[in-house]
């Protein structure tokens, strides 16, 4: 890949599959172009245990004739293949049902902003050689391996990631840019046979300035492994729950998910008819915003060429909009909010980036202290939720609270609630991580239902 621009052999060679489309009997299309390479290494007691390396392009073609569309992909760039790719497509697009929603974007409505300058997605240092990873990765591990009470180290890796992105179309769109990544994880084990306990840490950034020491991540693995040590099931009743900020993004997740506009436009969700109504807190917002610089999940343009912009999904409480590609928002009569997303080998579909609940003014502890008895979840498996009722069952593990102290780790439960009430209730403390993709603070939910002893 090209070190001083990544995105510069790939803008001819959507413009060549467009070409190709054209003269293959294509009406309109779009054409996408994604290179990538990574380095993954992984070491288990002080030794390589496993290094990967990955480099690759992927190309996809999209072909309309007349409402009809079909995608195609490949991997092979000759000439020969993108003229017989197209040829396939628009044969596929013959074939293909009509689709009144199909269409590319108006050339009006295009973003005029195509590129990521801005944004810093891209860090410029040169990439990490796999020693560097590797002695991350050892560092990370013999980290955890130094807390007391961790009998084992079951991974610890260090990887790097380089990603470019171009996409054109028949409508005059052309735009791409180029992210990278990395990070260090590890994963740790206390106690043996039967009681064992395992946790883990991971750390991602866009820059490698900005990522952890690897003794933070072994360390923060190793502890959180040793605090597990001597789980036991919890009592069952009604609780209040405490969400920790590891895992509290994904109840706010599944409120993003109920927005997305496929959802909505088959009438499946349990938020069909609640736009304009209190879906949160009256004091708290979930905005989502595409630009934050330096995060993983932000960009300039949508996957069909339109302007992303920041906006409230909910503001004050009060849900605000779905989140809308072309086609589901053709679909709903309503305007797409720029949310598409699509890999080579399909059509877009609605999808978020960035978003960030309100924060509260009480710590973590304040909330602890504050839910008396109860249950601290810091890790999710498995789930049931009803895509229309919004009802909700997740295994869980964490740690009981008693008189406002943490008293004993727990595992082998069950909570379960409904989505509505739950997130109608909830209250956040303050420490969310600001560089994630999606920053939500630890979040309280009273009376939840635990299933445990």
């Amino acid at each position: 890949m090209h070190s001083d621009d990544p995105t510069a052999p790939l803008a001819p060679l959507t413009q060549a599959m467009l070409r190709a489309a054209k003269a293959a009997g294509a009406e309109a299309a779009d054409a996408l172009a994604v290179e990538g390479r990574s380095v993954s290494i992984d070491v288990r007691k002080g030794g390589l245990e496993q290094a990967e390396r990955s480099e690759g392009l992927e190309i996809g073609l999209r072909v309309f004739v007349g409402q009809r569309q079909a995608c195609i992909s490949s991997s092979d760039t000759r000439p020969e293949t993108l003229a017989a790719m197209a040829e396939r497509a628009v044969a596929m697009a013959r074939e293909a049902p009509e689709d009144p929603y199909a269409g590319l974007a108006d050339s009006q409505r295009l973003a005029m902003l195509r590129s990521a300058d801005g944004l810093d997605l891209f860090d410029p240092t040169a990439d990490p050689d796999p020693a560097m990873l590797q002695e991350d990765a050892r560092r990370a591990e013999a980290a955890a391996l130094a807390i007391d009470g961790v009998t084992q180290v079951q991974s610890a890796s260090a990887a790097y990631g380089q990603q470019a992105i171009w996409l054109a179309a028949t409508n005059g769109f052309s735009g791409g840019y180029a992210r990278t990544s990395r990070h260090t994880s590890c994963v740790a084990i206390s106690g043996e046979g039967t009681a064992m306990e395992r946790d883990w840490c991971g750390e991602g950034r866009v820059f490698q300035a900005d990522l952890p020491a690897p003794e933070a991540v072994g360390r923060l693995a190793g502890e959180r492994a040793v605090a597990r040590h001597g789980a036991r099931r919890p009592k069952t009743g009604a609780y209040p729950v405490l969400y920790d900020e590891r895992v509290a993004s994904g109840l706010i997740g599944h409120l993003v998910a109920a927005i997305n506009g496929v959802s909505i436009a088959r009438g499946s969700s349990w938020l069909l008819r609640a736009m304009g109504e209190q879906v949160l807190p009256k004091c708290l917002s979930l905005i989502e915003d595409p630009h934050r610089t330096r995060s993983s999940a932000s960009r300039p343009f949508d996957a069909e060429g339109l302007p992303t912009r920041a906006r409230n999904l909910v503001a004050d409480g009060v849900l605000q909009g779905w989140v809308l590609d072309l086609a589901s928002a053709r679909k709903l009569g309503m305007e797409s909010t720029a949310n598409a997303m699509r890999g080579t080998s399909s059509p877009p579909s609605p999808g978020t980036t960035n978003w960030a609940l309100t924060q509260g003014t009480a710590s973590r502890a304040d909330l602890i202290a504050q839910m008396g008895t109860g249950l601290l979840v810091t890790s999710l498996i498995g789930s049931t939720i009803n895509p229309n009722t919004g009802d909700y069952s997740r295994g869980a593990s964490g740690f009981w609270v008693d008189n406002g102290e943490i008293v004993y780790p727990v595992n082998e439960c069950t909570i379960a609630g409904n989505l509505r009430d739950m997130l109608g209730r909830i209250i956040p403390a303050n420490d969310a991580r600001p560089h994630l993709a999606h920053v939500v603070p630890s979040l309280l939910v009273e009376g939840m239902t635990l299933a445990g002893d």
